[in-house]
C-alpha cells in the first residue's frame, strides 16, 4: 500500500483531527476540504492523484459519492461512524485470514473487533 494511502486511512478511519479534518456522522469528507488539509499537513495530493489512489486500491478502502465532491473510509473505523450499512447474517461458511499465531486466541475466545466499529 502507498504511503499516501496509509496516511488517507489513518485520517479517514482512525485520527481525522490529525490534519484538521472533521467527518460528518456517516464518515464523509468534502474532497476539496480534504485535499486543502493535506496540502497543509505537506501531504500534497491532486484531485486526480486522489481518484486513482480510490479506484486503483487492492482492497476497495475508499468510496466517493456518486458526484465526486465527497470521500470516506469503507469500513475498518475506529472512530463512531454510521456507514448505513444493514446487519446482515453471515453465510454457512465464512473465511477471515489471520496468522497461525493468533489461532488459540480465536479458538478460544471468537473474532474480536479490537478497537474497529
Amino acid at each position: 500500500m502507498s504511503r499516501e494511502s496509509k496516511f488517507l486511512s489513518l485520517v479517514l478511519r482512525h485520527k481525522p483531527e490529525e490534519i484538521g479534518l472533521q467527518l460528518d456522522k456517516h464518515g464523509w469528507v468534502r474532497v476539496d476540504d480534504l485535499l486543502r488539509k493535506l496540502k497543509r499537513a505537506n501531504r500534497k495530493l491532486s484531485r486526480d492523484e486522489l481518484t486513482q489512489l480510490v479506484e486503483s486500491n487492492d482492497k476497495k478502502r475508499f468510496t466517493l459519492s456518486d458526484d465526486g465532491q465527497r470521500i470516506r473510509a469503507a469500513q475498518g473505523h475506529s472512530v463512531d461512524v454510521d456507514l448505513g450499512l444493514e446487519s446482515q447474517c453471515p453465510p454457512d461458511e465464512l473465511y477471515h485470514g489471520t496468522a497461525s499465531a493468533n489461532l488459540d486466541a480465536i479458538f478460544s475466545d471468537g473474532l474480536n473487533p479490537g478497537r474497529r466499529k
